[in-house]
Order: C-alpha cells, then sequence, then structure tokens
C-alpha cells in the first residue's frame, strides 16, 4: 500500500497560500553544517521526507541534531564519528552525495556512496569527481563507492563543462577550507547557490563572484557554527503560481522573493499573466482563454528551470493555440506527458521538443507520479479536470513539497490522502 491523492476538479482557489523554505537550497546549506565544527541554527527549514533523511545521515556521521519547532533545526558539529556515508541512507536521496565536498575538506580518507534520487536522467556525478581530483584529492571507485584520500589538497582552477548545481555546491564546501585560491568557472548560478554561499560567509568563508559563471573561493581556516534562514522555495512558489492560473481563482502566494521567479516571470508575462506584487505576497491575474501560446527551453540559470517544465506544460495544454516546450537539462524528463495525454491533452514529443496542441479540456483519469515535479504538475491537472483524477506514488510529491494538500485544500482545492494497493 502506497499513499496517493484522490483530486475533484474545476475548483478555483482563493485566499492566501505561503511558501516554504526552498528544498533545494536547505539540503546542500544542512550539509554545510560539516564543514567546520560548532553549533548552528537553521530556520525556515520545509518539513520534508528528503530533510529527515539527510539529519539521519548527519547523525550517523556523529552530527547531533534537534528539531526546535517546525521550521527550525540545531545541529551541532563536534567533529566526524566516521569516514563513511553508507548506501543505505545515500539511496534514498541524491543530495546526500554532497557531503563527499565537507568530508574531503576535513578527512584524509573518506567514503561516499554513489547516490539515488528521481529518475529523470543520468546526472553524473564526473563533474564533481574532477573537481575533487583538480583539488589533490586521489579519486577511486570501489564496488559502487566513491574513496577518497585528501592529505594533499590545494586550491586550483576548475572549469566546469556544465554549470551542475550539484558539483558546484560540493566543490565550494570543499574549497572554502582547502589552503589557496580557488576559482570554479562556468559555475552555476541559480539563487540556492547564492544562498549556500552566503551561508559559508556567515561562516567565515572568503567567496567572490556568487551569482556568475566564476566563483572565488580563499581557503581558510577559521570557520564558525551560525544561525541562518533558509531562502524562500521558488519551485514551489512557481508551482502555485501555475495553480492559480489553471483554476482561474485569485490566489495570493505569501513568502517569494520576486526575483528568484526571473525568466519564469516573464515567460509567463509574454503569455499575458499579469502580477501585482505587495512586500513578500504575489497576486496573479490571468484568464486562461485571453493567455498566448508560448515557445519555451529550459536552460541552467538564468535560463528557464527545469523544475518548473512540467508545471508550465501543464499551463500550455490549457491555452488556446500550439505551444511547445523543448527540455535541455534532463534526457527523461517528459515522463508526464503520456499522463496528461490519458487526461485528454494532445501532446507528441519530436527530437526532444514537446509539441503542445493546448485549448482542450482535460479529464480526470488515474495518472502515476514519475518524478517529485511531475507528480506536482499531474495534481495541478486533477484541480483544472472535470470529475475526479487519482495520482498514484505521491512519495515523491513528498519529497519536495511541504503539505501540499494541505496547503492547497485550505484555499479551496479537494484533495484527498488516501491508501492505494498497486
Amino acid at each position: 500500500m502506497v499513499d496517493g491523492f484522490k483530486i475533484k476538479g474545476k475548483t478555483p482557489l482563493n485566499g492566501t497560500i505561503k511558501v516554504s523554505g526552498a528544498k533545494n537550497a536547505a539540503l546542500p546549506i544542512i550539509i554545510a553544517t560539516l564543514v567546520a565544527r560548532g553549533e548552528y541554527t537553521l530556520k525556515n527549514v520545509p518539513n520534508l521526507r528528503d530533510i529527515r533523511i539527510l539529519m539521519k545521515l548527519l547523525e550517523d556521521l556523529g552530527m547531533k541534531t534537534e528539531k526546535v519547532d517546525e521550521t527550525t533545526y540545531k545541529i551541532i558539529n563536534n567533529g566526524f564519528k566516521r569516514n563513511e556515508a553508507s548506501y543505505e541512507i545515500v539511496k534514498q536521496m541524491r543530495a546526500s552525495f554532497l557531503v563527499m565536498g565537507p568530508m574531503i575538506a576535513n578527512l584524509e580518507e573518506s567514503v561516499v556512496s554513489l547516490p539515488g534520487g528521481c529518475a529523470i536522467g543520468s546526472r553524473p556525478v564526473d563533474l564533481h569527481l574532477k573537481g575533487f581530483e583538480a583539488l589533490g584529492a586521489e579519486i577511486t571507485r570501489v564496488h559502487g563507492y566513491i574513496h577518497a584520500k585528501s592529505d594533499k589538497l590545494k586550491g586550483a582552477e576548475i572549469p566546469l563543462t556544465f554549470p551542475s548545481v550539484g558539483a558546484t555546491q560540493n566543490l565550494m564546501m570543499a574549497a572554502v577550507k582547502i589552503p589557496g585560491k580557488t576559482v570554479i568557472s562556468n559555475a552555476a548560478r541559480e539563487p540556492e547557490i547564492i544562498d549556500l554561499g552566503n551561508f559559508l560567509i556567515k561562516m567565515g568563508a572568503k567567496i567572490n563572484g556568487l551569482g556568475t559563471p566564476n566563483i572565488e573561493i580563499e581557503g581558510v581556516d577559521d570557520l564558525h557554527g551560525v544561525e541562518y534562514s533558509i531562502m524562500p522555495d521558488r519551485i514551489e512558489a512557481g508551482t502555485y503560481v501555475i495553480a492559480s492560473l489553471i483554476t482561474e481563482g485569485d490566489l495570493k502566494i505569501e513568502n517569494i522573493n520576486l526575483e528568484d521567479l526571473g525568466v519564469f516571470r516573464s515567460e509567463l508575462e509574454a503569455m499575458g499573466v499579469k502580477f501585482e506584487y505587495n512586500g513578500n505576497v504575489l497576486t496573479v491575474n490571468g484568464n486562461l482563454k485571453e493567455l498566448k501560446p508560448s515557445k519555451i527551453r529550459t536552460m541552467p540559470h538564468p535560463g528557464f528551470p527545469t523544475d518548473m517544465q512540467p508545471q508550465m506544460m501543464l499551463l500550455q495544454t490549457l491555452v488556446n493555440g500550439v505551444s511547445s516546450m523543448e527540455e535541455t537539462v534532463f534526457e527523461n524528463r517528459f515522463m508526464h506527458v503520456p499522463e496528461f495525454n490519458r487526461m485528454g491533452a494532445d501532446i507528441s514529443i519530436r527530437h526532444g521538443v514537446a509539441v503542445i496542441n493546448g485549448g482542450l479540456p482535460l479529464t480526470g483519469a488515474e495518472v502515476m507520479s514519475s518524478d517529485l515535479r511531475a507528480g506536482a504538475a499531474l495534481v495541478l491537472a486533477g484541480l483544472a479536470a472535470d470529475g475526479e483524477t487519482t495520482v498514484n506514488r505521491v512519495y515523491h510529491i513528498d519529497r519536495g513539497y511541504d503539505k501540499l494538500e494541505e496547503k492547497l485544500n485550505a484555499v479551496g482545492a479537494k484533495i484527498e490522502r488516501v491508501k492505494l494497493d498497486i
């Protein structure tokens, strides 16, 4: 038996919905507490399965963790008790592999299992490993584990062949303690990279160039524990923007940084969506019948975010005219397309581009969540469809959205969590 959602569609969303802290910022920042001994207090942490798994990993490595309240954790780092991050924990969540950076910076020998995660593409860790080797680590692969010897580390020039978020984060966490200057070129530029950098700087790290393709790090010895608040989740915020548009409701989205929405927001404005921003509250207005079709291509930041691709494609299916979505980041991130088509959409895939014949009505159906963002998009599709939709395998959604159904139900959705026998 696994959890699923039963959704009754065609109910407009009205009211205020609050965005939680960013999963993709919280995970690396929690891991960054491994970089230096001290006491850390992290606020605005989302209440997610991935966070709980990561706390188990930190405890397994010797850290003390305490959940102070719903969104606050205390982590005490008195040093590593073991030098191996085991497969049993790392297999459950890809971000666990980021512990390698802090372990390399602190231990002469470390062992980390190769990671698991959503089945949306290969996402190899080769860029991480080449970067560690550039810093002087001796890397070997043995029986599904990465072994690193780190007794001769020094700063280095590390050119990334792709602006990988994970590799950038892992190398940043290693380099802040390594003697000399490290320059990561073609670095990832996502807001979550900046949040991690700001956290490390508050710890005492010397980092320049955050948000640019070239991050410069001067290694230091004196790093310390700090208190820090995680940034709001821009992907969760974007998901609620789409939810408001597809249900033609009147949704106010609270705890949001408008700048973080970037090209996602500008693409919606080009389609005819209007935004009102007051303080940290965003109001979304858009009549589906008046919106224009769009051609979108996912790209690393500052391009259109791949994590908003399934949700945006759902909006494209409901807008009259022919739209297109090209996915350039993950090769398997169109697994929601057949599920949308089961609900009445007309989407075909040609040479890595989804062509969407929009404006057709959606009807409820039984669908399968293949990954985190596809799952969220299928929940939204259920809100827009006639009749009842059943979404299977919502554990994917629980990995990245803090109480998604509770938040949506509070503003008018009709979503029931049920046990399904699949």
